[in-house]
């Protein structure tokens, strides 16, 4: 379980660095709308992982102590991307779409990434 928690906290840190490249991109370029809404995706998305990390926490508990679980929140999940993308069609003038639409994918890549790295980094010390 203590891999489990490394690997959360450092995705977690991830989406922090990138929640803050987000937030200079809003500030520094011209695309206000664009990087707007690919934040209010970003937090969204944070939130999710957040809670998909929690459940899988639990759900790796329950099965450790042989009991059962009754879900592991898709349906909370689904919820948020659906609310954030409702806030950018109310708020057009604030939120581009495609931008929600990228920034709700961000915590996916963030878990590719890294995987990607972990596993290469695994690999080579399997090596020595």
């Amino acid at each position: 379980m203590k891999d489990f928690d490394v690997m959360a906290t450092r995705q977690r840190k991830w989406m922090f660095y990138l929640l803050a490249l987000l937030v200079l991109a809003y500030g520094l370029t011209p695309w206000k709308a664009f990087f707007l809404g690919t934040l209010l995706g970003g937090v969204l998305s944070f939130y999710n992982l957040w809670l998909m990390q929690r459940k899988m926490k639990q759900l790796g508990e329950s099965a450790a102590a042989n009991k059962s679980m009754k879900g592991i929140g898709t349906f909370t999940r689904l919820a948020s991307g659906a609310l954030a993308v409702v806030i950018a069609l109310q708020f057009e003038e604030y939120f581009h779409l495609i931008g929600v639409v990228s920034g709700l994918m961000t915590a996916t890549v963030v878990i590719f990434i890294d995987a990607f790295i972990n596993s290469s980094k695994d690999s080579k010390m399997e090596e020595r």
